[in-house]
C-alpha cells in the first residue's frame, strides 16, 4: 500500500513511518525541513519537503494513496493559533478531496468534542470538521490524551521551586498518554485501515490525579514530597510568557487548563473509554528522571 505521512519526523510519525516501511509499504514522509530528508530515506521512505500550508504541494504528495496520516506540526509563532490549526485541517481536506484519498487517519486529541473553550484543541476541533465534511472519504480521528512529556516543561519550575504545578486543578486526574501508544494505535489504524465513515479513536495511557503526578516524578527525581500547585489562570499565563512563549499561545494553553479543570476535556473520553495503553506513569517517570539529570 502507499502511504503519506505528515509530521516529519516527530515522536509520533517517525515510528509510524518506520513500521510501515518495515512492513514493505510505499511510504511517503512530509517535511518542511530539506534537512531531515537523508534521515527519512535512511528508514526506508520517501522524503516530500513543503508546507502544510501549500495547498498544492499537499495535493500532489498525496496523489496515489492509499491512506493518509494527517496531524497539525507545531507552531508558535501564529498570531490566531486555533485559526491557524483550523487552516492547515482546511488545506489537508481540500488536498484530500483534490488527490481521491479514501482513507485518513487524523491525529486530534481528547476535548476535540469541544467547539469552544479548548484552547488549541478547539483549532483541532474545527480540523475534524472540515475532514468529516468529506464525502467518501473514511476518517479515524485519534484523540490522545494529555502527553506525559508535557511534564518536561516543568523541570525548570521543580529544579529552582521545589514544586510541580499548572492551571488544571488541585487534585484533578488527569488522563496521560506516552507519544510510543499514540504511534502503536496510528500504526494499527493505518497497517489495517477497515474503518468506515468517521469515527472516533481514544489513546489514554493511564489516569492519575495532579498529587500522584507529583508523587511519582518527584520520587522519582529523589524529591518524594514534591508538592502540586494549583495556579491562577493569570499567573500561568504570566509564567509561560516569561519563558518566551507568546501572549497567544499562552493564553491558549491556560484555556485548556481550565477545561482539564472544568473537567469538561475529558467528558466524552469518559463516555467512550478505551482499554487503557501499556505505558504507565511510572514508565515515563524513568524517562523525567533522565531529562532532570541531564
Amino acid at each position: 500500500m502507499k502511504y503519506v505521512i505528515t509530521g516529519s519526523l516527530g515522536h509520533i510519525s517517525k515510528p509510524v513511518a518506520q513500521r510501515l516501511a518495515s512492513a514493505g509499504h510505499d511510504v511517503t514522509v512530509i517535511s518542511s525541513n530539506a534537512d531531515r530528508a537523508a534521515e527519512i530515506e535512511a528508514i526506508g521512505a520517501k522524503a516530500a519537503i513543503g508546507s502544510v500550508e501549500d495547498k498544492e504541494f499537499l495535493a500532489r504528495t498525496f496523489a496515489g494513496a492509499d491512506v493518509v496520516y494527517t496531524m497539525v506540526p507545531p507552531t508558535w509563532n501564529a498570531a490566531d493559533w486555533k485559526a491557524h490549526i483550523h487552516n492547515v485541517g482546511r488545506n489537508y481536506a481540500e488536498a484530500i478531496k483534490s488527490a481521491g484519498v479514501k482513507k485518513v487517519v487524523n491525529l486530534s486529541s481528547m476535548g476535540a468534542h469541544m467547539p469552544a473553550g479548548a484552547g488549541p484543541v478547539t483549532g483541532l476541533h474545527r480540523v475534524e470538521g472540515e475532514l468529516n465534511q468529506l464525502n467518501g472519504v473514511d476518517v479515524k480521528h485519534l484523540r490522545p490524551a494529555f502527553f506525559y512529556h508535557n511534564f518536561l516543561a516543568n523541570i525548570g519550575m521543580v529544579k529552582h521551586m521545589n514544586i510541580i504545578g499548572a492551571n488544571y486543578g488541585e487534585g484533578t486526574t488527569v488522563p496521560l498518554v506516552h507519544p510510543a501508544d499514540i504511534a502503536a494505535a496510528a500504526s494499527e489504524e493505518l497497517l489495517n485501515p477497515s474503518f468506515t465513515g468517521k469515527s472516533v479513536r481514544y489513546v489514554v495511557s493511564d489516569e492519575r490525579t495532579t498529587h500522584d503526578i507529583a508523587k511519582v516524578l518527584g520520587t522519582a527525581i529523589g524529591k518524594p514530597e514534591l508538592p502540586w500547585v494549583n495556579f491562577r489562570d493569570e499567573d500561568t499565563i504570566g509564567g509561560m510568557v516569561q519563558a518566551g512563549l507568546s501572549q497567544e499561545v499562552a493564553t491558549n494553553y491556560a484555556e485548556m487548563g481550565t477545561a482539564m479543570a472544568s473537567g469538561e476535556m475529558a467528558a466524552d473520553y469518559r463516555a467512550n473509554k478505551p482499554v487503557l495503553s501499556p505505558t504507565k506513569l511510572e514508565d515515563f517517570a524513568k524517562e523525567f528522571a533522565a531529562a532532570y539529570a541531564g
